[in-house]
């Protein structure tokens, strides 16, 4: 268990949005252009952290990410939004906006 990785997270200020996935999920893979957006357009706002669950299967297990991909919002190192299964850009800015 990363509980460097997991400290981090939880003592983070402001938001982190979290992205559990896989290199063989396409679910995952159609996620990739809207991450690329979504982290320009939060650039300065939001810290984004994405974990390949094959190589952080500790961390996603502790966090509970079961489905892919997984999305956990958090604000001042508390959970405050979730989601498992493809988003779109609006969806995400949303979740972003409202935390």
């Amino acid at each position: 268990m990363n509980t460097e990785l997991l400290q981090k997270l939880k003592n983070e200020e402001g938001l982190a949005l979290v992205e559990f996935y896989a290199t063989w999920c396409p679910h995952c893979r159609k996620m990739i252009p809207v991450m690329a957006q979504v982290k320009k357009e939060a650039a300065g706002h939001v810290s984004v952290y994405q974990f390949d669950v094959d190589e952080y299967s500790d961390l996603a297990d502790e966090l509970g990410a079961k489905s892919l991909p997984t999305f956990i919002l958090y604000d001042g190192g508390r959970e405050v939004w979730r989601h498992a299964g493809e988003l779109t850009v609006e969806t995400l800015m949303d979740a972003l906006g409202n935390a």
